[in-house]
């Protein structure tokens, strides 16, 4: 299915404020569903100067990407900081290094950012201490100090 890009630019931005971090405040556009995918999450993002787009963190089972589009930013990556701007491409394997975007510039940072609907996926947050476990629509968490090995 086509979506033009004025029918882009007129649906609404969705605000999306991290449950474990205030300050990943993301204004998002999903591509995905305008186009009906199911398998597939792909969302048009906007970072405001200041906020980050989640919590450190990487996914068990679901590979993702980020495609810079515009203004510049910076990504956490491990233990790395590393400036990214337009053009640059990121991918993340399931497990990954753990990883982050954060805006400190003026400009808005915008990206596209994509990855795989896994029936389940578990969503590591080692700085956190928080384990997510994604399973048919539902979210549960725990700490994962609490975690004991079976």
């Amino acid at each position: 299915m086509l979506i033009k890009k004025n029918v882009i630019d007129q649906s609404p931005e969705q605000t999306r404020v991290h449950q474990f971090n205030r300050g990943a405040v993301r204004h998002s556009r999903s591509l995905s569903d305008l186009t009906g995918l199911e398998r597939l999450g792909v969302h048009l993002v906007r970072l405001e100067k200041g906020f980050a787009s989640s919590t450190l963190h990487f996914h068990e089972n679901e590979e993702e990407f980020v495609y810079i589009l515009a203004g510049r930013g910076m990504a956490e990556i491990g233990d790395e900081r590393i400036p990214v701007e337009a053009g640059d491409f990121m991918g993340f394997t399931a497990p990954s290094e753990p990883h982050n975007l954060h805006n400190p510039f003026d400009e808005d940072l915008v990206y596209l950012v994509g990855g795989e609907h896994a029936v389940v996926d578990v969503v590591q947050y080692p700085k956190a201490d928080r384990t997510l476990i994604k399973q048919k629509g539902s979210r549960r968490w725990l700490k994962t100090s609490d975690l004991n090995d079976g």
